[in-house]
């Protein structure tokens, strides 16, 4: 079982930054769906300071429809959406009959309607107060989602603890 962080057209790179730092570090695998508001190539990555890219796992899909066409029968898609009726801690992410992926939409506009509803079994939302402001911030969203996951199937293969150098030495 793998989580899978989808991000469909992103437009702001410092998001996808933060949120390709969040996979990194947390074993994820990172899909962007096209098009992105923004280049992929050495020049701009190194610029943002993203000296983790290479331990990213990217995959760049050409569409939503591309995208849903990787999925498996046993894979669980999450539409990651304010517009939800699901808590983002009701579904049991410890399952492990197949992988997990959480599909964000544009940080503009986010999914798309039609999309979303033809599968509003799928969508989950973090609470929030609604009239106060239109969304959550984008890397904040995938980080607090993801590791909701994480935590229900216990954190697999990171470190929960850690220690100070000096400590080792004693």
């Amino acid at each position: 079982m793998t989580n899978h962080i989808v991000l469909f057209e992103p437009v702001m790179p410092a998001n996808t930054g933060n949120i390709a730092r969040t996979t990194a570090g947390t074993d994820a695998v990172l899909h962007l769906i096209e098009p992105l508001g923004f280049e992929l190539d050495d020049k701009h990555v190194k610029r943002a300071g993203l000296d983790y890219w290479e331990h990213v796992q990217l995959v760049k899909h050409d569409s939503l429809p591309d995208f849903l066409d990787t999925l498996r029968e046993t894979d669980h898609l999450y539409l990651v959406s304010k517009f939800a009726n699901y808590d983002y801690t009701q579904p049991d992410y410890s399952v492990t009959d197949g992988d997990h992926y959480f599909l964000f939409g544009k940080e503009t506009t986010g999914l798309p309607e039609v999309f979303m509803r033809q599968n509003p079994d799928k969508a989950i939302r973090i609470p929030q107060d609604d009239t106060h402001i239109r969304s959550l911030n984008l890397s904040n969203t995938v980080a607090i989602v993801l590791y909701e996951a994480l935590r229900q199937q216990s954190f697999p293969n990171l470190e929960t603890t850690h220690t100070y150098e000096q400590d080792k030495l004693k």
